[in-house]
């Protein structure tokens, strides 16, 4: 019967749970694994999209990191899934700064931007402390743009996948929590009913409603 299948089952999906999001931040937003990373694209499909400044697209993040892309199947990973999020052509921000230290680019995890797809042509002329990139989701190239005046349409939040022991430990103690609470609650269903139905057996032909007046 179905009743009694209803706590495996309850126990298969809290297992599954934890073998696909194990790997990833488990703060309920969707994060999409791909390699060694997992991405979270910041707002799902919308007839018009909105704008954002660096700034704001770094703290959209929460305390995660903008986008970087250390490949070309990583670049071509986050054209092609961009279609999947949003309606039409985005300009994504990187998380990319200029580094007095070393006059260099780098991503905001500090590692050295290794691979890079600038697109051919015109490059603006920004003060090195105000250069800032964008991913072109219909073409896959990055455009310098400033930091302080450019707004865009795209932010894109990455983690490196593994979550530490502490929060695996805190996501584990969650779901089983919740899975305790949940089977509580079929137990009282199920002992409610079964009080119901032998009351029933015991006074035929009565109904919930003389159940309640005569046995408050």
């Amino acid at each position: 019967p179905l009743k009694k299948k209803l706590p495996f089952l309850l126990l298969s999906f809290i297992h599954l749970q934890l073998t696909l999001s194990g790997d990833c931040p488990a703060d309920g937003r969707t994060w999409v694994p791909f390699q060694d990373k997992c991405y979270h694209f910041v707002h799902g499909a919308e007839d018009q999209l909105k704008s954002y400044t660096y700034e704001r697209a770094r703290s959209l993040c929460l305390g995660f990191e903008l986008l970087s892309i250390q490949s070309a199947e990583e670049n071509d990973f986050a054209v092609n899934y961009s279609p999947d999020v949003w309606k039409g052509t985005v300009n994504v921000w990187l998380g990319m700064y200029f580094d007095t230290n070393s006059d260099s680019l780098r991503w905001s995890d500090d590692s050295a931007v290794k691979f890079t797809n600038w697109e051919d042509g015109f490059s603006p002329d920004l003060p090195p402390m105000e250069t800032c990139a964008v991913l072109h989701s219909n073409t896959g190239k990055w455009e310098k743009v400033s930091c302080l005046d450019e707004v865009e349409n795209g932010v894109v939040c990455e983690a490196k996948q593994g979550m530490p022991e502490a929060e695996k430990v805190k996501q584990k103690s969650s779901l089983v929590l919740s899975t305790l609470v949940i089977l509580s609650v079929i137990a009282v269903v199920g002992v409610s009913a079964g009080i119901w139905c032998l009351y029933q057996r015991q006074n035929p032909g009565s109904n919930i409603f003389t159940a309640f007046e005569y046995h408050p």
